[in-house]
């Protein structure tokens, strides 16, 4: 009783011990502040170092139709769908994992009837019995009264062997010129001790790649509402570039006529018809390539949310203004987005799931202790199952350890280091990303500012010389093609401004996208 009860106190103890590195979250050093945002260049746009408030970044924008959108996204954008189901799997791959260290139980039961061949018969000395030298060559008969039966006082036992290799005996009907019947009920359990840690640390990495999975949830999402916005904002740009098409055409068509009728007086030439003619068709050319890439866009938004492609043309077809950018955002320290961004923490949690598989893997050098026992129920007679005289039970503990496996072990504890150390260096690089993308956004955003300034100079001048060229072309002054090289600079200018106003909104886009904004909603009221 001592001794057993010493290998009890032996294999708990041992049960607190898990083989493997302890994981340890790597350290990171990064600047105090983000270089971007201390320039001294003029901008409109503030980048102050406050803690970064960017869960609903979107409604920023003071877009109501942008909000609504993003709400619907979230709701029934199809990759958001699987990411979440991803989730869901690992949650329950992790229960998978974590019933390892738990006992396995089966109930069993069953009745079976045999009859055996009155044409088979066998020597008991094949079962390793030895009896009354009385035997028949057939069956052995020591007792008189009960041929058939052989006390157990008159047999010794021996070790089982099958001299017909791994057919039976007493054939498939069981005993010979015999009816047999037998009931069963009972329990079987096997129980494989984690005495080295082997299933902790595998239920370790599933608990990370269940972390993990949520983290990629989380990125889905951000990337999801990022993508949204700057198509939506594109729409939008491209909008107001139809209508400024629009209104050059208007204004070519007036001047196409002017053109006309001044040389049916005889002021102007066939040539200065011609020319105005050619820059008339090549302004209503660009309508058409607009309106396609418009509609392209709406199918692009309709499918992140989730529905046909054409079920938000009628909603969104009417032009509306580019979403104005907010001109003061926190950004927060770089340090602060060590902790926001999903995909450095999904990284971060590979890496503990990385580091907890080497242990699972070192496991393998150690025995494995387990126990296996079944307790049940036998009778011939269905009125004496349920009689405890029909008990029986068996236990059985046992121990492997591996002598010889060709390196198999030593192999694999080494290619789960070689994935951790590949997952460590996934981690830095995803935070060296992260960083650069922020920095990237900052100054893309200040110089996209500036660019806005001088392009919005170049159209109010280019406004003024098309009416200054117009005038003087109609009091002699200058010929035709100033006129037409005029308009074509006016046209130019306003679609870049118009390119250069959407570029500072999906800038900005891009900046809260680098800051993680977009899946920490906790204050949203539904």
């Amino acid at each position: 009783m001592i001794r057993r009860n010493s290998w009890l106190l032996i294999l708990l103890l041992a049960g607190g011990c898990e083989v493997g590195p302890n994981y340890k979250p790597p350290q990171v050093t990064v600047n105090p502040a983000w270089t971007e945002s201390s320039s001294t260049e003029p901008s409109d746009i503030t980048a102050t170092t406050q803690p970064a408030s960017v869960g609903e970044w979107w409604s920023n924008f003071n877009d109501p139709e942008l909000n609504s959108l993003v709400d619907r996204a979230i709701r029934n954008n199809l990759d958001l769908h699987n990411a979440y189901s991803r989730v869901v799997q690992a949650r329950e791959q992790r229960g998978v994992t974590g019933s390892e260290l738990f006992p396995v139980i089966n109930a069993d039961g069953g009745y079976q009837a045999a009859r055996g061949s009155s044409n088979v018969t066998f020597p008991l000395s094949a079962f390793g019995i030895t009896g009354s030298p009385s035997a028949t060559p057939s069956v052995a008969t020591p007792n008189v009264a009960h041929p058939n039966v052989v006390h157990p006082s008159d047999v010794s036992v021996a070790p089982i062997v099958s001299p017909g290799g791994p057919q039976s005996p007493l054939g498939d009907g069981g005993i010979p010129n015999a009816d047999t019947q037998i009931y069963q009920a009972g329990f079987d359990a096997s129980w494989e001790v984690d005495v080295f840690g082997g299933h902790r640390r595998e239920i370790e990495a599933a608990d990370a790649d269940t972390a993990a999975a949520i983290e990629d949830h989380r990125d889905v999402m951000i990337s999801l509402v990022s993508e949204l916005a700057r198509d939506y904002i594109e729409l939008r740009a491209s909008q107001r570039q139809s209508r400024i098409a629009a209104d050059n055409l208007k204004d070519q068509q007036d001047e196409l006529e002017l053109t006309q009728s001044r040389y049916k007086a005889g002021f102007s030439t066939d040539l200065d018809v011609c020319r105005e003619s050619a820059q008339v068709a090549t302004t209503a050319a660009i309508l058409p390539q607009l309106e396609g890439s418009q509609r392209q866009m709406i199918h692009q938004i309709a499918i992140l949310l989730g529905q046909d492609p054409d079920s938000l043309t009628a909603e969104l077809s009417a032009a509306q203004p580019i979403p104005p950018a907010p001109m003061d955002v926190p950004v927060g320290a770089p340090s602060d987005l060590l902790q926001r961004r999903p995909d450095i923490r999904r990284a971060e949690r590979e890496l503990a799931a990385a580091t907890a598989r080497i242990g699972a893997a070192e496991a393998d050098y150690f025995p494995k202790f387990s126990i296996t026992g079944s307790f049940g129920l036998d009778s011939s007679k269905a009125q004496n199952l349920l009689d405890w005289n029909s008990r029986y039970f068996a236990i059985s503990p046992g121990a492997t350890w591996p002598i010889f496996d060709a390196g198999r072990i030593k192999h694999n504890v080494n290619v789960q280091k070689s994935l951790a150390a590949q997952a460590a260096t996934d981690y830095q690089e995803t935070v060296l990303n992260a960083l650069r993308e922020v920095e990237d956004a900052l100054a893309s955003c200040r110089t996209e500012q500036i660019r806005r300034k001088a392009l919005a100079d170049a159209v109010d001048a280019s406004t003024a010389a098309v009416a200054i060229a117009r005038q003087q072309y109609e009091q002699g002054v200058v010929d035709f093609l100033q006129v037409l090289d005029a308009q074509r600079s006016l046209l130019e200018a306003q679609d870049s401004l118009t390119q250069s106003d959407s570029a500072i909104s999906t800038d900005m886009v891009a900046l809260y996208k680098a800051l993680g904004g977009g899946w920490d909603m906790s204050g949203r009221k539904d």
